[in-house]
């Protein structure tokens, strides 16, 4: 990456928010444990998990940007690229699928003219499938920005889509 994209893409962070960066380190007794929070934070800024935001996260905890690659990588709540103003998880683990995952993938898919993986022409949403959700007992389920749904069926997946737009 050249020097002078480099320094200019990886200032947003700091630039748009000094004060959180410090509130955030202040919790841990170690730098590197507060990673997740500062991606957090970055993806709030990007809007996803850039390879900018990567580079920040780790100048400001000191850490390689390997270090934070594999975090972002592990877990599956990052987004690697722009998600919709309406990002939504399905759960797709053994649960979800016995009780209907993959019917409420579908009717998402159709609902939104979209393949999992992928954002609506219009940036409102944006649709993948994760391992888990940790909703099992009330399988299947899915999370649009955080919010829990569960025992879903596709009609109720229309009417919580409906209800979005």
């Amino acid at each position: 990456m050249p020097e002078t994209l480099h320094n200019q893409e990886t200032r947003k962070i700091r630039d748009q928010q000094p004060g959180k960066i410090d509130e955030i380190l202040r919790r841990f007794p170690q730098k590197k444990s507060a990673s997740i929070p500062l991606l957090y934070l970055a993806w709030d800024i990007y809007g996803y998990i850039s390879p900018e935001a990567m580079i920040e996260v780790a100048e400001i905890l000191d850490v390689s940007p390997a270090y934070i690659q594999g975090i972002v990588s592990f877990y599956t709540m990052f987004p690697l690229k722009m998600t919709g103003n309406y990002h939504i998880e399905v759960c797709a683990n053994i649960s979800c699928h016995l009780t209907g995952a993959q019917e409420v993938l579908k009717t998402l898919e159709n609902r939104l003219g979209i393949h999992c993986g992928e954002r609506t022409g219009d940036g409102r949403f944006s649709l993948q499938a994760v391992e888990c959700l940790a909703g099992c007992s009330s399988a299947p389920c899915m999370q649009i920005n955080g919010k829990e749904y569960t025992h879903l069926t596709p009609e109720k997946v229309i009417e919580i889509i409906d209800s979005l737009d």
